[in-house]
């Protein structure tokens, strides 16, 4: 992911905005498909993924907010 500044809340509204647009493609529709299927188990697994990159970005916006002060 690419490094950027922000200056203020509206830019940080659009960084979220982006960065949930991004998340919800690659991994909401990995878990349709797994829905889809019927299989447990990659509906499990695609759930769990989805799950972490939410975790994994907000640690990093907190991480960012932390480093900045």
């Amino acid at each position: 992911m690419d490094t950027m500044v922000i200056n203020n809340r509206e830019e940080f509204a659009q960084w979220a905005i982006d960065r949930a647009n991004t998340i919800i493609v690659e991994q909401g529709s990995a878990l349709a498909t797994a829905a889809r299927s019927g299989d447990e188990a990659q509906l499990s697994g695609a759930a769990n993924t989805l799950g972490q990159t939410i975790v994994d970005t907000l640690l990093d916006a907190f991480d960012c907010l932390v480093d900045s002060e």
